[in-house]
């Protein structure tokens, strides 16, 4: 028997505004794809060979784009499916506390490297109140309000993690709670290199699954606009998007290490997921001014993108100079270290999109962060 995965994908017909149903199957034998349509019980799309998904892109939550079609993933479509890509996958909180949000792309490093992956990030300012009921369970201990005012003290970063036993492989990354002790016992651990006791260490992460749901709850809420907000401060400041490629390349750390590394300050960081709409809405400035506006707007609208506020009084020139042109082939003939040149593949997956003109900045950012965190 040719191993077969079945899931039940949606995917939104804007033409009809309509939800439509599909049983989507993947053959990994041949990286090839068929689709069924559930309603009018008819093959939609014959088997075809796809390269464009991977198993590991494979799991109920995630987005997928099949022929341009962003199809939602909602449930495992048999049993077989389930029991081999859903048993050991699981969800957890990984915070990043104030003191290292510079390194932001230090911990993502280390989070890929360990085989998960990001499915949400936010950076954002706990009040008082908040950082009270995000540790609510500490409250009796001694260091409680030490901890709630550190976490309250500035920016931190709240990501939620996806894979095969997330809870213990990012608390076992993070190392003992005691920094100190993390240097004793695991000294390759994120707190032995970059904590400083047991308050000032580095990131937090969720204890249990049930732990896990009850704190993405708090920062990814179902609800929309109940959450924390974000940190976007809409002044002197450019937009620059790491595409969905580079983020499923595992390249987001690199590229938020460089942009660090160059003196540019991310005063807001967001993760979303472009629906093809908003893409089009976007990208509207280029519409029959660039040949690659269609696949632009499918690229950006092909998985999660990390979205930056880029803040600084002169961010616009410089940091568009530091992306590099926006083909990568010549970037890496005339600006060899810029962002594009190091991880751009072609005109459209180059890896960043950054504003072109001053004026748009402040408006790119708010159509993230105001528009669309709405």
């Amino acid at each position: 028997m040719e191993v077969r995965f079945a899931f039940l994908a949606e995917w939104y017909d804007p033409t009809a505004a309509l939800l439509r149903r599909y049983q989507l199957f993947y053959y990994p034998k041949d990286s090839s794809v068929e689709m069924f349509d559930v309603k009018n019980q008819r093959i939609f799309l014959r088997r075809t060979k796809y390269d464009d998904i991977h198993q590991e892109d494979l799991f109920v939550g995630n987005r997928v784009n099949v022929f341009s079609r962003q199809l939602n993933l909602i449930e495992y479509g048999d049993q077989y499916t389930a029991n081999k890509l859903g048993s050991k996958k699981e969800r957890t909180l990984a915070l990043i506390k104030p003191d290292v949000v510079t390194k932001i792309g230090d911990a993502l490093e280390l989070i890929y490297s360990s085989n998960l992956i990001v499915t949400k990030a936010k950076m954002t300012k706990l009040t008082w109140s908040q950082a009270t009921d995000f540790y609510v369970e500490h409250q009796s201990k001694p260091f409680f309000n030490n901890l709630v005012q550190f976490l309250s003290s500035g920016p931190v970063v709240a990501m939620e993690l996806m894979g095969d036993e997330a809870v213990s492989i990012w608390r076992r990354l993070l190392g003992p709670a005691d920094s100190a002790v993390a240097r004793r016992e695991a000294p390759q651990s994120v707190r032995a290199q970059f904590g400083t006791d047991g308050i000032k260490n580095v990131g937090h992460g969720s204890d249990s699954l049930a732990a896990a749901a009850r704190e993405l709850e708090f920062f990814f809420p179902s609800t929309i606009g109940h959450g924390p907000s974000n940190t976007a401060i809409y002044t002197d400041c450019t937009c620059c998007i790491i595409k969905p490629h580079a983020v499923s390349e595992g390249l987001a750390g690199k590229i938020l290490n460089a942009i660090s590394a160059a003196g540019f300050e991310i005063s807001a960081l967001q993760m979303f997921n472009v629906d093809r709409a908003n893409a089009e809405e976007f990208y509207e400035v280029y519409k029959g001014v660039v040949a690659e506006y269609p696949s632009m707007v499918t690229e950006l609208c092909s998985g999660p993108c990390m979205v930056l506020e880029i803040h600084s009084t002169d961010t616009q020139q410089t940091f568009r100079e530091f992306c590099g042109p926006a083909d990568p082939e010549i970037a890496r003939h005339l600006r060899p270290t810029t962002l594009r040149a190091l991880y751009g593949k072609d005109k459209v997956k180059n890896a960043v999109h950054c504003t072109d003109l001053p004026e748009d900045g402040v408006l790119e950012v708010q159509y993230f962060f105001k528009i669309l965190d709405g």
